[in-house]
């Protein structure tokens, strides 16, 4: 069996989808839990990779930083379209299927 995911919330996440992965058994780590709020997305994106977590993110900026970031956690990006359910939904499925191995390096889109 895979290692399973654990996701990093940026600023921009619901609270309402980050609340939703929470009940289905998902490890979120959010920018409130770390004190990050107003930290750079190259911050964000050091400690998530410290805490061997996937970006979860609707800041396109992150699809910028990644292809210079070596060996990041991976990076799910959401387009901000997609309503709450659509989100839960696909970070579920990425959380179901892919492994943290899977995620190394690799960006999804929503």
């Amino acid at each position: 069996m895979h290692e399973k995911i654990k996701f990093y919330a940026d600023e921009n996440i619901s609270k309402a989808v980050i609340k939703g992965l929470q009940a289905r058994g998902v490890d979120v780590l959010t920018v409130n839990d770390t004190d990050m709020f107003s930290a750079s997305d190259h911050e964000h994106l050091s400690k998530a990779s410290s805490e061997n977590r996937v970006v979860i993110t609707h800041d396109t900026d992150f699809l910028r930083l990644a292809p210079g970031y070596n060996n990041h956690p991976g990076i799910v990006y959401i387009s901000k379209e997609r309503n709450i359910g659509d989100i839960i939904f696909g970070l579920l499925l990425i959380y179901q299927l892919l492994s943290k191995d899977d995620m190394r390096d690799h960006i999804e889109f929503l």
